[in-house]
């Protein structure tokens, strides 16, 4: 009987264990916290807004189907994920006409002539309010460094009916006295050689420079738009006179030095071969604002 009241025993907890293993969860155990140990946030519920925000921005996106039809985001959609986000991609603006002209101002000092400066040139294209100055009006030239450029530029061809081997960009105060050197003093000395005179043989006008292109030494009037330099000219029969090769000459060399001597007045600056070795081979005139005289060598 005993033996018989065990076995039944033994049957009755196998059958009690087995029904409460069908009951239990189908999951591991949960380990418990190790001492000291900082305890898990609670789970977010699903109506927490962060943690739908950021399923919503995070949680990777299905792939469509072959015939599924992809839309555009749109902008108010894009910037309410993120405010980097752009509707389309960005264009660039539109470069303005004149950075063709104003870079070749600031590189050479040479600006190009366009159709702004036609307009403001005179119908007889005479510029300065002067009719024997030729050429045209320019834009501002900006300077590279502090110091250079010029306000009210302009670029002239020929002054008194004389040409130029190179327009000179100048202001319009150092084209007016120019122009009087030639017509007044150039022009009628050479009246009875070979001609007169047919062309001025410029070497220099407005460049950004230090003077004497020398550093550390202060902006040139060259770079202010003030100075001319002339190395010569050429008769009408096309003989050249040259500064370098005629100041001494038996012939030409007193028609040279008059007309250095005669720019002395009216140029606030005058330089030639006799001033020092830079000016060897030409005429340095300026209009410098910065003289209550002439300075003249």
């Amino acid at each position: 009987m005993r033996w018989g009241r065990g076995i039944t025993a033994a049957l009755t907890a196998a059958l009690f264990a087995t029904s409460l293993a069908a009951e239990a969860p189908t999951r591991s155990p949960v380990p418990p916290p190790r001492p000291g140990a900082a305890t898990p946030p609670p789970a977010q519920t699903p109506n927490d807004p962060i943690a739908n925000f950021v399923n919503e921005v995070f949680k990777p996106r299905a792939r469509p189907g072959q015939n599924t039809r992809v839309q555009q985001m749109t902008a108010a959609q894009s910037q309410s994920y993120t405010r980097l986000a752009v509707a389309q991609s960005l264009i660039p603006p539109r470069r303005p006409d004149n950075l063709v002209r104003r870079n070749t101002v600031q590189r050479t000092g040479m600006a190009q002539s366009g159709d702004h400066a036609r307009a403001v040139t005179s119908a007889a294209g005479s510029v300065c309010g002067r009719p024997e100055i030729k050429g045209v009006k320019l834009q501002s030239i900006p300077g590279r460094v502090n110091g250079c450029g010029i306000e009210e530029p302009v670029k002239v061809t020929s002054v008194s009916g004389v040409a130029l081997s190179t327009p000179i960009t100048v202001d319009c105060q150092t084209a007016v006295v120019f122009n009087a050197w030639v017509g007044q003093a150039l022009v009628p000395l050479t009246k009875n050689l070979g001609g007169g005179v047919r062309e001025v043989n410029i070497m220099a006008s407005y460049a950004c420079r230090s003077r004497n292109n020398q550093r550390g030494a202060k902006i040139s009037e060259h770079g202010k738009g003030h100075a001319v330099d002339v190395g010569g000219f050429t008769l009408a029969n096309g003989v050249k006179l040259t500064v370098l090769d005629h100041w001494n000459h038996s012939q030409h060399g007193d028609l040279m030095k008059q007309l250095h001597r005669v720019a002395c007045g009216p140029f606030g600056t005058v330089l030639g071969p006799k001033s020092d070795r830079f000016h060897q081979n030409h005429f340095h005139f300026d209009t410098a604002r910065y003289r209550s005289g002439s300075y003249c060598r």
